[in-house]
């Protein structure tokens, strides 16, 4: 057994071109396209080294941001001594010391601790999972809409599902606008479906922007029309009542996918126990790592439920790599005319960006020990914005 004697946390920032805070000057829902703006984009990366010299790392992307990085400056102090092949017990541990929290910050240091087992073991994150799939499918997943000049009426829209259909895509999910104007969804579901035929599976995430219950409804049922692969996160409850979800499965025929902002194998399971959803969502950024997603992923197993993986990174396809249940692969996010605003770290070729398929729409694991992808360390330190130190 080998003791974890330094865990470093580092933030850092670069530039993302074509993307802005909102689509109105504003700073609610993320980014938006922008036609020649640059916004400095801030994520976080952990590095694990143990006695032995072995390190561990993992470099977070849409998981960061500065709650996340709070988190893990309160959990990652405990990692230090204990045996680094322990992550079942260190889970056990960082789990109950984020009780009062949202869990956020735990997963990244789960990451980087099965990054250092598969290097210290000579062998993949897939390998040590029991990965069986060499590639698997992907959907190109939307940046929200905007109002200037990027993804802004539904004829864009449709224009960029046919674009990424000819790419290769098997799928594609839209995020619509943050207004939550049900007719104006509802339109551009039906639109989209219109404009690529019926072969291409296609997926609605309003992200919550719906603003009633009704709203959620109407919408539900112009992907009923228009035979959407899922809804996902409708409106205004956060996604987070299995009650009003229950309701809402029993008047649609589309399944629905809920759980992104329930963290955990145990809010999961009660979730959709009590009827509140079809397939589960699980991301290793989110719920406690990939130790927190193996146990999502067999608790739906054994109740013969899908789990898709939320988001896209290394961690993720591999997790992805040894789940018999989940479907596709999110590229997110992504748009006409600009970039996936993941952090351009990965010295070895890794790529999340829209054209990171292949001709048939697939993605892989990367190959390689531990998460099979190099950082560049050179990069990460010369935009380092904040550094700590422990051990």
């Amino acid at each position: 057994m080998t003791r974890i004697t330094h865990v470093e946390l580092h933030q850092f920032e670069f530039d993302a071109v074509n993307l802005a805070p909102s689509a109105d000057g504003g700073s609610i829902g993320g980014l938006f396209f922008q036609k020649g703006a640059k916004t400095p984009i801030t994520k976080h990366a952990v590095n694990i080294r143990t006695e032995d010299g072995c390190e561990g790392a993992y470099v977070l992307q849409w998981g960061a941001s500065s709650a996340v990085f709070g988190q893990m400056q309160m959990l990652a102090p405990m990692l230090v001594g204990r045996h680094a092949e322990h992550r079942q017990g260190i889970y056990d541990d960082l789990k109950r010391e984020a009780r009062q929290f949202d869990h956020m910050g735990h997963g990244p240091l789960d990451i980087a601790l099965w990054d250092w087992q598969g290097k210290a073991l000579g062998c993949s994150v897939s390998d040590l999972l029991g990965g069986y799939r060499d590639s698997f499918p992907a959907y190109a997943s939307t940046y929200h809409g905007d109002r200037q000049g990027g993804l802004d009426s539904k004829e864009a829209f449709g224009d960029f599902a046919v674009a990424c259909k000819e790419m290769g895509y098997r799928a594609f999910k839209i995020h619509g606008w943050h207004e939550g104007n049900a007719k104006e969804e509802a339109e551009l579901v039906l639109h989209v479906r219109k404009m690529v035929g019926d072969e291409m599976a296609l997926m609605l995430d309003p992200a919550c922007e719906l603003r009633t219950f009704a709203d959620a409804l109407y919408v539900g049922r112009a992907c009923d029309e228009a035979n959407y692969f899922w809804l996902e996160d409708p409106y205004r409850d956060s996604g987070v009542s299995a009650f009003a979800h229950n309701r809402l499965r029993g008047m649609l025929k589309t399944p629905l996918l809920q759980t992104e902002h329930i963290r955990g194998v145990e809010p999961k399971a009660d979730f959709l126990i009590a009827g509140g959803t079809d397939f589960l969502r699980s991301d290793p950024e989110y719920d406690m790592g990939i130790t927190g997603c193996q146990k999502i992923h067999h608790m739906a197993e054994s109740l013969g439920v899908d789990v898709e993986v939320h988001a896209c990174g290394p961690a993720h396809r591999h997790l992805i790599a040894a789940s018999r249940n989940s479907n596709f692969y999110e590229v997110a996010l992504v748009g006409p005319d600009c970039p996936n605003a993941i952090a351009p770290v990965y010295s070895c070729g890794y790529s999340d960006q829209l054209d990171c398929i292949d001709a048939d729409g697939m993605v892989s694991a990367p190959k390689g020990v531990g998460l099979g992808v190099s950082y560049d360390w050179d990069f990460i330190h010369a935009h380092r914005t904040a550094h700590f130190q422990f051990g």
